[in-house]
């Protein structure tokens, strides 16, 4: 279920005009890759959320490890790998985003 209030949270945050990056790491990986098939339970809250740019990247490490990497791949989604292939959390807050973890 808090994968279900990032995907709600980041919506909502956009549309009071909030510049949003969601960045996936460990088990959300393998989330988006059940949330994209067709029928799955918030299916089309995760399309909209995907299909609008919210998602700055995916951890490639992770994605690796879930064994979803191919399937990531496929949903055209950015990997996160500028910390040896894992998302750089520092590089967001020098960007000047404040880390919310869920």
């Amino acid at each position: 279920m808090c994968f279900v209030h990032v995907l709600l949270n980041g919506l909502d945050m956009r549309e009071r005009g909030m510049d949003v990056a969601i960045i996936l790491e460990g088990a959300a990986t393998k989330a988006v890759v059940e949330l994209a098939m067709e029928g799955a339970d918030y299916h089309d809250l995760y399309v909209q959320v995907r299909d609008s740019g919210l998602i700055d990247c995916v951890c490639r490490a992770c994605s690796y490890k879930m064994g979803v990497l191919a399937d990531i791949e496929a949903q055209k989604l950015p990997f996160g790998t500028d910390m040896k292939g894992h998302p750089s959390m520092a590089r967001y807050i020098e960007d000047g985003y404040e880390i919310i973890t869920f």
